[in-house]
């Protein structure tokens, strides 16, 4: 493609160059309107500017990766509550032996993960947890936040799935999902290792401090609550009763029908007690006889009716323990009724857990037979949103549509900058020196893909260069021509390492990193960059060695 006018050329120079400033600067004194606001200004002066015309502008916008963007981000949040942060936080933390052993976990599993989930999905999930489990080690999040990112991008890179320039190649190269697996995996896996290791390297110092860990808040009853789930009979008296025995004994039998077999032991008791109540009503029903015959005998009225009204005060005392005793038993009573109510609930949490699991899986499968993977990830969230058969308001207000925006700013922007044709003259300058059958050529080429990957983003990257490396290495065998497709999808993946605005990884990591609640954490650009270069250049070293 040759270049535009000059006119266009500038001005779209220069609305991309404002939208890279204020991504990488979002605070920027004489702007300071965040990342989000900056690639909505971009995309608005590539159209003001007359690059881009309107629907041009629409058009750039790749709704399948928005899609696929929202559909892991809804999906994470009812992992979350299905409680798959903490049976992770278990795998991860289980017998940990310190910060790197921590490390290197989170590089396996966020690698694995990306090549299965892609690296976006993983990034949108594990990130809050990473945030947790280093407050709870009391570790700084730094390294942690990038062995995600970093290794999210490499693990992706194995899979058709993990990412979408991986997505766009599969589909032009027609590359089988196993020939894929095949040539990039023995790279990945060496390149999650070498990026590990660089990053214990770095960080050795700030890995090796000691710290106690955060004490983790446990569930404990207060005395109050303790004692109000004890109930031992034992500890009363033997006259605590309640108003008379049949009334008694009606709530009882009820009480023995109602209640659960934990608590038979506890009516047994409660059973005792009502036969010493029978038989202590019965004695009083007797003595008032006895009582009135010696008095006729003896004639002595007063004594009788002294008598009398010591068995009144008797009665009155035993009806105030009776009364006692019926409070006690309705407390049972409740008690009985709300253990019902958490078994119930209980089952259906775990039956709710379980068909979360279920639809997740399924989204897995899914994806690994290659149906399309918006549209895929897109039905899971909606089916877990219709299987929890709640208000789904709460569930979507968590959803970081800012980074959607920013998304589509970005995409606006990028296809603005690439109609310049500043990004295609590089490759037309470049192509006779990239022949992959030189290994001078195999490098040029790297260097290539990961200037225009970090300038126009991997996936216009790949949809421009794609048929161009394709043609050239087909021009000398049909081996070169699917080595130049592996070479494609490796390198401008592993390119997404090499700054923050590299991959959506990386900007899904910083901005749930900066967003999340009690644990926000900014990454910075030249923090990120201090690390990704190297990385980049090595892991980027090692693949092309290893890619066949």
């Amino acid at each position: 493609m040759a270049l535009a006018s000059t006119e266009k050329v500038v001005l779209g120079s220069i609305a991309f160059a404002i939208f890279w400033v204020l991504a990488v600067f979002p605070a920027v004194p004489f702007l300071p309107i965040g990342r989000t606001a900056g690639s909505l200004l971009g995309a608005m002066l590539m159209v003001v500017f007359g690059v881009l015309t309107p629907d041009q502008a629409y058009a750039a916008i790749d709704l399948p990766i928005l899609g696929l963007l929202f559909g892991t981000m809804v999906v994470s949040i009812y992992l979350e509550r299905a409680d798959m942060f903490k049976y992770l936080g278990m795998m991860l933390s289980w017998k940990s032996k310190g910060a790197k052993d921590l490390l290197c976990r989170i590089c396996l599993i966020s690698a694995i993960s990306s090549a299965l989930f892609t690296n976006d999905t993983s990034c949108v999930v594990l990130t809050e947890f990473v945030l947790k489990t280093a407050r709870q080690h009391n570790l700084p999040p730094h390294p942690f936040l990038l062995a995600l990112a970093s290794s999210a991008n490499i693990g992706s890179s194995a899979t058709p799935i993990g990412n979408p320039q991986n997505l766009v190649i599969a589909i032009q190269s027609k590359i089988s999902f196993g020939n894929f697996l095949i040539g990039i995996l023995p790279a990945m896996l060496l390149g999650v290792f070498v990026n590990a290791l660089i990053l214990i390297c770095m960080y050795w110092k700030l890995l090796s401090i000691q710290k106690d860990e955060e004490d983790v808040p446990v569930e404990v009853f207060s005395q109050e609550e303790m004692n109000a789930h004890r109930f031992s009979p034992a500890t009363l008296s033997h006259n605590s009763l309640s108003y008379d025995s049949l009334d008694l004994s009606s709530r009882l039998e009820l009480m023995a029908v109602q209640s659960p077999h934990h608590m038979n032991g506890n009516l047994g008791h409660v059973e005792a007690l009502r036969n010493r109540a029978i038989s202590s009503e019965t004695e009083i029903r007797k003595d008032p006889i006895v009582t009135l015959d010696s008095a006729r005998n003896s004639n002595a009225s007063k004594e009788a009716a002294k008598d009398v009204s010591t068995q009144v005060k008797e009665e009155t005392i035993l009806s105030k323990r009776f009364a006692s005793m019926d409070r006690l038993i309705d407390k049972l009573s409740v008690r009985s009724s709300e253990g019902k109510e958490a078994f119930t609930t209980k089952w259906k949490k775990l039956l709710w857990k379980s068909c979360v699991y279920l639809v997740t899986i399924g989204m897995l499968i899914a994806l690994l037979m290659g149906l399309n993977m918006s549209w895929t990830a897109i039905t899971a969230a909606l089916a877990l949103v219709v299987l929890d058969f709640k208000d789904a308001r709460p569930s979507l207000e968590k959803v970081s549509y800012s980074l959607l925006i920013f998304f589509c700013g970005m995409f606006i922007t990028v296809d603005g900058f690439n109609r310049t044709g500043i990004p295609s003259t590089l490759w037309d300058l470049m192509e006779p020196y990239s022949r992959i059958d030189h290994v001078s050529g195999i490098a040029i080429l790297a260097i290539v893909i990961l200037v225009m990957s970090n300038l126009a983003s991997n996936v216009p990257t790949v949809l421009l260069l794609g048929a161009r490396v394709a043609a050239s290495a087909a021009a000398i065998s049909a081996a070169d021509e699917k080595k130049a497709w592996l070479i494609l999808a490796w390198v401008s993946t592993i390119a997404g390492n090499l700054s923050l605005l590299g991959s959506a990884a990386n900007l899904i990591v910083c901005e749930q990193a900066r967003r999340a609640p009690q644990f926000g954490y900014t990454l910075s650009f030249w923090s990120h960059l201090k690390f990704g270069v190297p990385s980049t250049l090595i892991v980027t070293a090692i693949g092309l060695a290893l890619i066949r």
